[in-house]
This record gives structure tokens, sequence and C-alpha cells, in this order.
């Protein structure tokens, strides 16, 4: 492969981080690659291609061959310094040229499925998305000219296996990967891709007509709300740090309420109004806890004791010893209030929650009884 060197590489926190490249710009060069060759009847070991960023990629070909007018090539991912689970995998396409004058796109397998609507593509198509539909296209008309045709399957041997450890099945995505990417180049430590894939998920309940959702940091919450709160599971979107992005997304869709439900350890600093909850944007999580159990007339040894705590789960147990367990229903109410407050602006705003539980899965406080934040939830 490669780039110019500008483009290889981006820093984050003082460290240069090498770049790689999408699925989609995968699927776009062996598609590519493999048109070229069933016209020229000869192997072809290396590829270029623009990304819809504008970088040029020289891909090596692997495990190429050609077969009358068919011939397959594939591209092995390759996610830079920002490892994935499609990282490392071989994508492969399958060219077979007509008459017909259409490109016609295939997912073969270990391509995903789409099974639910709010992905942006209909349901039995494939999972290769819009941009990279559009390049895979391209790529093949720009080899094949203007007059002639072309199947084009792509498909990803390892590709069911790998799904497994994305969000796709949550999705709708049965079968395997999605071939995605709207640049073509992946950026470590880049935020926005992973938020675009939870906002995606909100989407995809939205179109489900779910009207309600929960707003989780983890995948811990759907068991809770299953075993604890006989609630539906699929009721539950991760938002991880993200609280801000995915209280707004659920806002541009309409959600008419959200709860936000957790671990203390995360949703306290929602309560300080720190609505990017990584430890490396801020913490404060002691401190807010200090200043609610002072306004409650907590004693100084408590309060000194929580301030030198490391671990959320270590002040939850002084706290309870200490007999203050209503700062948790104090807490749910202010997130409540800070939630509400970023939203004084909308119009028709959600109505917002809140429920913190334990890791033994008790709950601890929500801003108003459970059964009244619930009724007329679906039920598991």
């Amino acid at each position: 492969m490669h780039r110019a060197p500008e483009t290889d590489t981006v820093w984050h926190n003082g460290k240069a981080l090498r770049k790689g490249y999408t699925t989609g710009s995968c699927a776009t060069a062996a598609a590519k690659v493999a048109a070229l060759m069933v016209l020229r009847q000869h192997l072809i070991h290396q590829v270029s291609i623009t990304t819809p960023s504008g970088v040029v990629l020289n891909l090596n070909v692997e495990l190429a061959h050609i077969e009358g007018h068919q011939a397959v090539a594939g591209i092995r991912k390759d996610g830079g310094d920002d490892v994935d689970a499609t990282h490392g995998m071989l994508i492969f396409a399958r060219v077979t040229l007509n008459d017909s004058g259409t490109i016609q796109l295939l997912g073969g397998v270990g391509v995903g499925k789409v099974t639910r609507n709010g992905v942006g593509l209909p349901l039995g198509a494939p999972a290769i998305n819009r941009t990279p539909r559009q390049t895979i296209e391209a790529a093949v008309r720009e080899a094949i000219g203007p007059a002639r045709g072309a199947e084009v399957e792509i498909f990803a041997p390892e590709g069911e296996e790998r799904a497994k450890k994305t969000y796709n099945a949550r999705l709708g995505i049965l079968g395997g990967i999605s071939i995605i990417g709207t640049t073509g180049i992946v950026t470590p430590m880049s935020e926005e891709s992973w938020k675009r894939s939870l906002a995606l998920e909100l989407e995809v309940k939205h179109a489900a007509g779910l009207a309600r959702v929960i707003l989780a940091p983890g995948n811990h919450a759907e068991r809770f709300v299953r075993d604890q709160l006989q609630l539906d599971g699929d009721t539950v979107v991760t938002m991880s740090n993200f609280v801000g992005y995915m209280i707004q997304e659920a806002v541009r869709l309409g959600f008419s309420q959200i709860v936000l439900l957790g671990h203390p350890g995360k949703l306290i600093k929602i309560a300080a109004g720190i609505f990017h909850t990584h430890s490396h944007i801020a913490d404060g999580r002691m401190e807010t806890l200090v200043a609610h159990l002072a306004l409650m007339g907590a004693p100084h040894d408590v309060l000194l004791a929580v301030s030198e705590c490391d671990t959320t789960e270590a002040a939850m147990t002084l706290i309870d010893e200490a007999g203050l367990r209503d700062i948790w229903p104090l807490l749910a109410r202010r997130i409540c209030q800070r939630v509400e407050e970023t939203l004084r602006y909308t119009r028709n705003p959600p109505r917002c929650d809140a429920v913190m539980f334990a890791f033994d899965n008790q709950v601890l406080g929500s801003n108003r009884p459970l059964a009244d934040i619930f009724a007329g939830w679906p039920r598991c």
C-alpha cells in the first residue's frame, strides 16, 4: 500500500497513529481489480483507488484468479492503529462480465443481510452502505467501459464469525459484516464512526415503532432490564460515554421518553453536567457525591472518607454504612434536571427519567417510582 506520507498518520495524545482503510475501500479495490483482470485475462497484484476523501490507496491483491468471463480478487482490511473486528480479514469481489449494460451488486458469504428497517437499506438487501455501493459501481464502470455489464459479488469468508464482535445483530444485520465507510479511510481514535453506529441503533428502534427508549452506558443494562425489571431488552440502546450526543439524537428522532439507566460510576457525572463521561474528558464523581451528601447534612467524617475514595463502589459502601441511601434518588432527580436544562429550548422535548443500579443488580434509586417510569412499556 500506500499514500502520501502526510496522510498516513494522525496525532492523538502526543502519539503518531497510523491510519487505515475501510471495508468499503477493500470492496471497491477488489471489485476494480477483478474487473480489470477479467478484461485483460491476466493476474494483477496491486491496484490503485481514490477514496471518497481524495486519498489515493495502492493496495496489494491476494488470492486472485481468473475463470473465463469471471475473476476473483481479495484485499486485506487494514484498520491502521484503530484495530476493529474486521482488521486483517480478506474482503473479496467476484466480477462476472455480461452484455446487460448494467452493474448488479450482490452480497455473498460473510456479508450481512438487512432484516430491520432503519439502517438506510431495503429489507433483504446486502449490508453494503450507500457510499461503498457508489464507489464499487463507479470503479467497475471505469474498468469495463460504458457498454458492458457486470455482476459484482462482494464476499468475506470470515465475515459471519467476525460480525459476532460488532453491533450488527442489534441493528438487524445478520449473517456477516457490513461493507461501510463514508471517507474510505479509518482515522485512529476517531469517535465519529463509533457514535454513528450507536445512533444507527436508535434509528432502528425508531423505525420499529418504539417511542420510548433506555439509554445505558454498557451492555450490562440490557440484562438488568430483562432480568430485574422484566422489560423487553430491545428497548435498551448503548450510549457508551456519549450521553449528550445520544440524547440529541433521541430528540432528533422524536422519542417521547428517554430513561438514563446504569451504574452510578457513569451516571453520577451527568448530575454534574458532564455529558461526555469518559475519564479523559472529565471525572468529578467524588466531588459530586460529596457536594450532594453535604446538602443532605452528612457528617464531615463521611464527606472526608468519600472524598478520598478511588472508586464509586468504595464510596457506595461508605454511603450505605452511613445510612445515606437517599443520595441515589436525589442524584437521579439532579440528572434529569441537568438533561432538562440542556433541552429547555427544544420543541417537544422527551420526558427524561433516571435509574441507577448496583453491580449486584439492586436498584439504588430513581427520580420517580419505577412503576410510573415504565408504565405501559413492553414486557419480556
